[in-house]
């Protein structure tokens, strides 16, 4: 007889098995926190070249119903007459009534890419006393750059994303009615004198200020480039040497650079708004061992008036009124709260355990600011 034997194949124990599980869900939570750190570099920098530039014109909006500008607004009669005259109309300027014309800035920005014939979105505000722009008409509006020449001509109907109207009693209204927009609503009558694809040399302008954010763009960039091109020459700016073999035809260059993935980094910080009460605290701000307390102390002061009424057949007395002030104090006696925050949940539970509203929190992390044991800047706008 021949025996046969099985091999057995060897099997985890239970211990091991839950010693694995813990290691691949510890490098799961690694590599989704690494994936959600991650942005893209065209989300936090900017590129020298790439950017808009501001047209601004003064024109006339035409066609409106007894909503435009009153005879208080001289300009606006003096633009009519101008218009009129250039066009053969004599006319007098005492004459013209305004209430169906406003006169409005109009502006655009137009990219550094734009060629002669491309539309443009204009935004249009009333800068008179009109009452609303609806159903208004753009007349042909030269848009001019910071150097005086005109860039672009803007005509058309405009877009108005409110109305108001009203009477003698009363009045109804929504949204903004003196302003609005013209999609494509200008055209490009002349280009920026300037080729992206002759630079050599380009300027990465980073959002964010932080020397190991900038290094760590120096880095990915260098290692996708293959090649020392790009080196740092301040806190948020990267100075790139463009390849010989991208010169003359940069787009593949960009295309290549604005989607490299970056951790950004910056200080620990909080920001508060007196304003509103509200407070933001970066997922990087500690707080040392202290102990807080916080107490509200209320006054109330109230006035009032008493009349103080002489007695009958009193000679010579009248009724005098004498004031009263009453004065109330509260003070609330709140008990040492000892906090420590390793980590941002941890900070948030001692600051919500004292139970304060958002500006006694407000109060609390300055003092721990002056305290220095807030590790953290402290921000205040």
């Amino acid at each position: 007889m021949i025996s046969q034997r099985h091999s057995r194949k060897p099997r985890l124990r239970t211990g091991d098995r839950m010693v694995t599980a813990v290691i691949v869900i510890l490098l799961l939570l690694l590599a989704f926190a690494e994936v959600a750190q991650a942005v893209r570099l065209k989300d936090i920098s900017s590129i020298s070249g790439v950017r808009d530039n501001e047209l601004v014109g003064y024109g006339l909006v035409v066609g409106l119903s007894g909503t435009g500008d009153g005879t208080n607004s001289n300009f606006t009669v003096t633009s009519m007459r101008n218009m009129l005259d250039k066009m053969g109309v004599e006319v007098d300027a005492t004459s013209l009534r305004p209430k169906n014309v406003a006169a409005v800035m109009v502006t655009a920005k137009m990219p550094v890419s734009a060629r002669t014939g491309a539309p443009l979105d204009v935004s249009v505000s009333s800068i008179g006393d009109a009452k609303s722009l609806l159903g208004g008409l753009l007349l042909i509006t030269p848009l001019k750059g910071l150097d005086g020449k005109v860039y672009a001509v803007a005509q058309g109907p405009l877009t108005i994303g409110g109305f108001a109207a009203g009477g003698e009693a009363a009045t109804a209204q929504k949204n903004i009615a003196t302003a609005g927009r013209i999609p494509n609503g200008a055209i490009v009558e002349r280009e920026v004198p300037f080729n992206f694809n002759e630079q050599n040399h380009l300027t990465v302008n980073l959002s964010v200020r932080d020397f190991g954010t900038t290094m760590q763009v120096v880095n990915r960039i260098n290692a996708v480039l293959g090649g020392q091109f790009a080196r740092a020459r301040d806190v948020s700016t990267v100075h790139l040497d463009v390849p010989p073999k991208y010169r003359g035809n940069m787009v593949p260059l960009m295309a290549s650079l604005e989607n490299l993935t970056i951790a950004p980094d910056s200080k620990a910080r909080v920001v508060v708004d007196e304003k509103t009460g509200t407070i933001v605290l970066g997922s990087d701000v500690r707080l040392s061992r202290v102990a807080v307390a916080h107490g509200n102390l209320q006054i109330v002061i109230a006035e009032s008036a008493e009349v103080s009424q002489p007695g009958p057949f009193a000679e010579n007395a009248e009724t005098v009124v004498t004031p009263q002030t009453d004065i109330g104090v509260e003070e609330q006696n709140n008990r040492l709260m000892l906090m420590e925050g390793a980590t941002l949940q941890e900070l948030v539970d001692g600051l919500n355990a004292i139970g304060a509203a958002p500006r006694d929190l407000i109060s609390i992390i300055r003092t721990l600011k002056a305290a220095g044991a807030l590790y953290a800047e402290l921000e205040v706008i």
